[in-house]
């Protein structure tokens, strides 16, 4: 009894403080998402326009959630989860939207998010089972999921010369 208390409060105390879990759906590889700690969740914002995807994550299903350390980045837990997901408008869905707002940076349409967070997103709860897993021997490094909001393009050529007289100008 004792070790399940200590591993829920671990479960919670790391994901609260965690701005990013990497979460893994059935045959999907793990992806950084962002989310917020409510009501003994963690409550997840995705699947629409400009919205972070939540690719494997489907109601009724499960998932592995590995929380980082905010300051050193290492893994801390991971935990198994129950995937709900929040019916659009419902009392439960207004309160973690209500979370969700304050942590959503830079929404294109301000406070009108909610709005367009009821049409076009999904709004999952990621409950802890109880069960979590080793922490592995190996660091389990993944190459990057492609994106199409990465781009690398060449330096301009007058970048370096800008970059050095600020430097010197100090």
């Amino acid at each position: 009894m004792t070790s399940e208390l200590l591993q829920r409060a671990l479960i919670e105390e790391a994901t609260k403080k965690s701005g990013l879990v990497w979460v893994r759906g059935p045959g999907v590889p793990a992806r950084a998402l962002w989310h917020v700690w409510h009501e003994g969740a963690a409550c997840l914002l995705g699947d629409g326009p400009g919205e972070q995807p939540l690719p494997g994550l489907a109601d009724g299903g499960t998932a592995e959630v590995t929380v980082r350390s905010k300051d050193k980045g290492g893994r801390l837990v991971t935990w198994s989860a129950r995937v709900v997901e929040l019916a659009s408008g419902s009392e439960a869905w207004r309160a973690a939207v209500a979370e969700l707002k304050g942590k959503r940076l830079n929404a294109p349409d301000g406070e009108a998010a909610v709005e367009r967070w009821a049409r076009e997103c999904r709004v999952l709860r990621l409950e802890p089972t109880g069960a979590t897993a080793p922490l592995p021997d190996d660091a389990r490094a993944e190459p990057p999921l492609p994106t199409p909001a990465t781009t690398r393009t060449p330096v301009p050529a007058g970048l370096p010369k800008l970059l050095l007289k600020r430097r010197k100008r100090r």
